[in-house]
Protein backbone atom coordinates (compact mmCIF):
# COMPACT_ATOMS: atom_id res chain seq x y z
CA UNK A 1 0.00 0.00 0.00
CA UNK A 2 2.72 2.39 1.10
CA UNK A 3 4.71 1.32 -1.98
CA UNK A 4 2.14 2.13 -4.47
CA UNK A 5 1.51 5.57 -2.87
CA UNK A 6 4.88 6.52 -3.28
CA UNK A 7 5.02 5.54 -6.90
CA UNK A 8 2.03 7.10 -7.80
CA UNK A 9 3.33 10.19 -5.88
CA UNK A 10 6.72 9.94 -8.18
CA UNK A 11 4.85 9.54 -11.09
CA UNK A 12 3.11 12.34 -10.49
CA UNK A 13 6.36 14.68 -9.76
CA UNK A 14 7.81 13.44 -12.80
CA UNK A 15 5.23 14.65 -14.92
CA UNK A 16 4.73 17.90 -13.19
CA UNK A 17 8.43 18.50 -13.69
CA UNK A 18 8.53 17.31 -17.18
CA UNK A 19 5.76 19.61 -18.10
CA UNK A 20 7.84 22.61 -16.44
CA UNK A 21 11.19 21.68 -18.24
CA UNK A 22 9.46 22.07 -21.83
CA UNK A 23 8.89 25.53 -21.39
CA UNK A 24 6.14 25.76 -23.09
CA UNK A 25 3.16 25.40 -20.67
CA UNK A 26 2.96 27.37 -17.10
CA UNK A 27 0.56 27.05 -14.43
CA UNK A 28 -0.39 30.77 -14.98
CA UNK A 29 -2.29 29.73 -18.24
CA UNK A 30 0.13 30.60 -20.59
CA UNK A 31 2.06 28.73 -23.77
CA UNK A 32 4.81 31.10 -24.60
CA UNK A 33 7.79 29.55 -26.42
CA UNK A 34 11.29 29.82 -24.71
CA UNK A 35 12.65 31.71 -27.61
CA UNK A 36 9.98 34.51 -26.79
CA UNK A 37 11.44 36.87 -24.13
CA UNK A 38 9.76 40.57 -25.07
CA UNK A 39 6.19 42.22 -25.32
CA UNK A 40 5.83 45.65 -26.90
CA UNK A 41 1.59 46.43 -26.19
CA UNK A 42 1.01 50.09 -28.30
CA UNK A 43 -1.64 52.30 -26.80
CA UNK A 44 -4.92 51.52 -28.28
CA UNK A 45 -6.07 54.44 -30.20
CA UNK A 46 -9.91 55.54 -29.95
CA UNK A 47 -11.95 55.34 -32.90
CA UNK A 48 -15.82 54.76 -31.65
CA UNK A 49 -18.33 57.51 -32.49
CA UNK A 50 -19.32 58.01 -28.97
CA UNK A 51 -16.66 59.46 -26.19
CA UNK A 52 -15.11 58.24 -23.64
CA UNK A 53 -11.89 60.03 -22.60
CA UNK A 54 -10.57 57.61 -20.41
CA UNK A 55 -11.41 54.29 -22.02
CA UNK A 56 -8.35 53.97 -24.30
CA UNK A 57 -5.58 54.48 -21.48
CA UNK A 58 -7.24 52.07 -19.24
CA UNK A 59 -7.64 49.35 -21.53
CA UNK A 60 -4.12 49.82 -22.76
CA UNK A 61 -2.59 50.16 -18.93
CA UNK A 62 -4.70 46.63 -17.87
CA UNK A 63 -3.50 45.18 -20.68
CA UNK A 64 0.20 45.67 -19.72
CA UNK A 65 -0.38 44.84 -16.37
CA UNK A 66 -2.11 41.91 -17.21
CA UNK A 67 1.41 40.88 -19.12
CA UNK A 68 3.40 41.97 -16.36
CA UNK A 69 1.59 40.01 -13.72
CA UNK A 70 0.96 36.68 -15.28
CA UNK A 71 3.80 36.51 -18.00
CA UNK A 72 7.45 36.38 -17.61
CA UNK A 73 8.07 38.63 -20.81
CA UNK A 74 9.81 42.47 -20.58
CA UNK A 75 7.44 44.78 -22.10
CA UNK A 76 9.68 47.07 -24.46
CA UNK A 77 8.55 49.84 -26.13
CA UNK A 78 8.86 49.21 -29.72
CA UNK A 79 10.10 45.61 -31.47
CA UNK A 80 8.96 43.10 -29.10
CA UNK A 81 9.23 39.39 -30.12
CA UNK A 82 5.58 39.65 -29.62
CA UNK A 83 3.24 42.95 -30.35
CA UNK A 84 -0.24 43.92 -29.47
CA UNK A 85 -1.77 46.67 -31.63
CA UNK A 86 -5.50 47.75 -31.12
CA UNK A 87 -8.31 50.06 -31.58
CA UNK A 88 -11.72 50.92 -29.62
CA UNK A 89 -14.06 50.31 -32.69
CA UNK A 90 -17.66 50.45 -30.56
CA UNK A 91 -18.68 52.37 -27.53
CA UNK A 92 -22.65 51.80 -27.37
CA UNK A 93 -25.59 51.52 -25.03
CA UNK A 94 -28.79 50.10 -26.53
CA UNK A 95 -31.58 48.90 -24.37
CA UNK A 96 -31.55 45.42 -23.04
CA UNK A 97 -34.32 44.20 -21.94
CA UNK A 98 -37.97 46.21 -22.19
CA UNK A 99 -41.28 46.68 -19.74
CA UNK A 100 -44.66 45.52 -21.01
CA UNK A 101 -44.90 49.68 -21.68
CA UNK A 102 -41.92 49.31 -24.12
CA UNK A 103 -40.01 51.35 -21.84
CA UNK A 104 -35.83 49.83 -21.22
CA UNK A 105 -35.74 48.36 -17.73
CA UNK A 106 -32.04 47.63 -18.23
CA UNK A 107 -29.61 49.27 -20.68
CA UNK A 108 -26.42 47.37 -21.97
CA UNK A 109 -23.20 49.42 -22.58
CA UNK A 110 -20.84 47.62 -25.34
CA UNK A 111 -17.48 48.09 -25.77
CA UNK A 112 -15.87 46.50 -28.94
CA UNK A 113 -12.43 46.76 -29.91
CA UNK A 114 -9.92 45.66 -32.64
CA UNK A 115 -6.62 43.71 -31.82
CA UNK A 116 -3.88 42.15 -33.95
CA UNK A 117 -1.15 40.40 -32.91
CA UNK A 118 2.60 39.73 -34.42
CA UNK A 119 4.95 36.92 -32.69
CA UNK A 120 7.97 37.99 -34.57
CA UNK A 121 9.68 34.21 -33.64
CA UNK A 122 6.21 32.08 -34.21
CA UNK A 123 4.29 34.38 -37.32
CA UNK A 124 1.35 31.04 -37.38
CA UNK A 125 0.50 32.72 -34.18
CA UNK A 126 -0.31 35.92 -36.25
CA UNK A 127 -3.92 37.14 -36.48
CA UNK A 128 -5.02 40.56 -37.60
CA UNK A 129 -8.57 42.86 -37.07
CA UNK A 130 -9.89 40.37 -34.24
CA UNK A 131 -12.83 41.67 -32.85
CA UNK A 132 -13.22 41.61 -29.04
CA UNK A 133 -16.39 42.72 -27.09
CA UNK A 134 -17.88 42.92 -23.75
CA UNK A 135 -20.52 44.60 -22.19
CA UNK A 136 -22.16 45.19 -18.89
CA UNK A 137 -26.12 45.71 -18.16
CA UNK A 138 -27.31 48.79 -15.95
CA UNK A 139 -30.91 49.88 -14.82
CA UNK A 140 -32.48 52.54 -16.82
CA UNK A 141 -33.42 54.72 -13.68
CA UNK A 142 -29.72 55.19 -13.23
CA UNK A 143 -27.86 57.57 -15.62
CA UNK A 144 -24.63 55.97 -17.68
CA UNK A 145 -22.60 58.87 -16.35
CA UNK A 146 -23.54 57.52 -13.05
CA UNK A 147 -22.48 54.16 -13.61
CA UNK A 148 -20.41 54.25 -16.56
CA UNK A 149 -17.03 53.85 -14.38
CA UNK A 150 -17.82 50.85 -12.75
CA UNK A 151 -19.11 49.50 -16.00
CA UNK A 152 -15.70 49.98 -17.95
CA UNK A 153 -14.02 47.99 -15.15
CA UNK A 154 -16.25 45.09 -15.40
CA UNK A 155 -16.02 45.18 -19.80
CA UNK A 156 -12.55 45.94 -19.60
CA UNK A 157 -11.71 43.13 -16.79
CA UNK A 158 -13.75 40.76 -19.92
CA UNK A 159 -11.53 42.41 -23.24
CA UNK A 160 -8.23 41.91 -21.47
CA UNK A 161 -8.70 37.95 -20.51
CA UNK A 162 -10.03 37.48 -24.09
CA UNK A 163 -7.25 38.78 -25.47
CA UNK A 164 -4.82 37.46 -23.35
CA UNK A 165 -5.99 33.99 -23.96
CA UNK A 166 -5.53 34.64 -27.23
CA UNK A 167 -2.52 35.89 -27.39
CA UNK A 168 -0.35 33.75 -25.35
CA UNK A 169 -2.68 31.57 -23.77
CA UNK A 170 -3.97 30.33 -27.54
CA UNK A 171 -7.28 28.95 -26.25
Amino acid sequence: MMKTTLLRFSLLLAAVLMLGACGIYSFTGTSIQNDVNTVTINYFEYKALKVNPSLSNDLTEALRTRFRRSTRLEQVDQDGDLEITGEVTGYNVAPAAITADEVAARNRLTVTVSVSFTNRKHSEDDFENQSFSGYADYDSTNSLDAVESSLCEEIIDKIIEDIFNATVAQW
